[in-house]
């Protein structure tokens, strides 16, 4: 098996760096990365410029663009072998309910899904960052679930892992993706030159994050594995807006 690892965080992330090293135990591995922190690229695609793309010491590709450049720069022309799978993370924090719209990790995995490669994103959920080596455990035990019994062709797994060690997880759950309140506002300063700036303010609190919920089950220990897909029409609602539009 062939599998392309990708991130958010960039090619030197702990990360990246602990998921390479689990993942090349089961199968060949091509790291093909962002050369800086790029979290919040969501799926952003450099159009405007070139692209460049350079091998580390470490046989890391780092490239000068987002996530869903390397992903699919990897693909449609980087390797000479297409993957059979694509893995990104392990990102430095959560990435659940509406975190996955901005999120970078989850992108470069939407990215492998849409050219056509089974996808997973992972992320390890927590502030100090101190056990990426239980969700690399965990991404281990996914792709050798996947090479036995692959998922639906439109499905992409969104993985986050509470920051605890391997035997402290309660386990695994199958969640459907919260929700949170508004963001707050942003922070509003002066540069050194007096000008107006603004940062952004941070996320807004957990809102539906009951059980059923990732928040819930990274909350109370467990693995959250939600499902999403890239077609993001809301089927359940095209009639209402056909009986809708009759009356333009």
């Amino acid at each position: 098996m062939h599998i392309l690892i990708s991130n958010d965080d960039g090619y030197e992330a702990p990360g990246i760096i602990a998921l390479a090293r689990g993942i090349c135990e089961l199968a060949q591995v091509t790291v093909v990365a962002p050369e800086r922190d790029r979290s919040g690229a969501s799926n952003s695609l450099t159009l405007e410029l070139p692209i460049r793309a350079r091998t580390s010491s470490n046989g890391f590709i780092r490239v000068d663009g987002t996530p869903t450049d390397c992903v699919h720069l990897a693909i449609t022309g980087l390797l000479e072998k297409e993957p059979d799978m694509v893995i990104s993370g392990i990102n430095a924090g959560a990435n659940m309910g509406d975190d996955v719209l901005y999120s970078g990790t989850v992108a470069a995995a939407m990215e492998g899904r849409f050219l056509g490669f089974p996808a997973i994103a992972i992320s390890l959920a927590g502030s100090d960052f101190q056990h990426f080596d239980t969700a690399m455990m965990v991404a281990k035990q996914f792709v050798e679930r996947l090479g036995q019994e692959p998922l639906a062709n439109d499905s992409i797994l969104n993985i986050n892992v509470p920051d605890l060690p391997w035997d402290e997880l309660k386990g695994f759950q199958a969640t459907r993706l919260g929700h949170r309140h508004k963001a707050e506002s942003v922070i509003k300063d002066k540069d050194p030159r007096g000008r107006d700036i603004y940062w952004v303010g941070p996320a807004g609190a957990e809102q539906d994050a009951g059980a059923g919920t990732d928040f819930y089950a990274v909350r109370n220990g467990f693995v959250s594995v939600t499902p999403i897909q890239v077609d993001l029409t809301r089927h359940n609602s095209v009639a209402q807006l056909t009986s809708w539009l009759e009356d333009i």
